[in-house]
């Protein structure tokens, strides 16, 4: 597909059923709900693939964010969807993301609603990587304590699901 924004997503309830399915323009631009993958991705030193997304996004472009992932095509499932993302994003093959919980992520962003589904995974890597031009400007593998203090000083402007999604994953990892 050469336009994302004409890609078919699924649209989903507060219970994520879905209700119909429209384009990924329509879904940003009406505020409908829909689904989204997140990966944690770490390396065997335990450091986390972050990156900064290029500015042709339509959400969020020019973001840091901790996550590879994305939307959820129409028919796909969440799994299937993160297998594909993070392969697709890392420029690799054989990435096995494992499940590790789902929230709804809402809000308003510059006067513009934002709903969606986030199912979250983490995943490991220990070859090299080849981020897909399109979708990652920079990229950098940093440690917990690393990330933790780009997050904290607000130098680095972080997409708005990722940094929701990784406070959710430190406070399950923590208690």
């Amino acid at each position: 597909m050469t336009n994302p924004a004409e890609e078919l997503l699924d649209v989903v309830d507060a219970q994520d059923r879905v209700i119909g399915t429209a384009t990924r323009g329509e879904v940003y631009r009406d505020g409908l709900t829909h689904r989204c993958v997140f990966v944690l991705v770490r390396d065997p030193q335990g450091r986390i693939f972050t990156h900064r997304r290029t500015d042709t996004k339509l959400f969020a472009p020019g973001a840091y964010d901790c996550f590879v992932g994305g939307v959820v095509g129409s028919g796909e499932n969440y799994a299937d969807a993160a297998r594909r993302e993070a392969e697709e994003e890392l420029g690799v093959h054989g990435v096995e993301p494992a499940p590790l919980f789902k929230f709804l992520f809402e809000e308003i962003v510059e006067g513009r609603k934002y709903s969606w589904w986030c199912d979250l995974y983490e995943a490991r890597w220990d070859g090299p990587v080849s981020p897909q031009v399109e979708e990652v400007a920079w990229h950098g593998w940093l440690s917990e304590e690393e990330l933790g203090q780009r997050l904290a000083e607000g130098d680095w402007d972080f997409v708005p699901d990722g940094r929701e999604a990784y406070r959710r994953y430190l406070a399950r990892r923590s208690g």
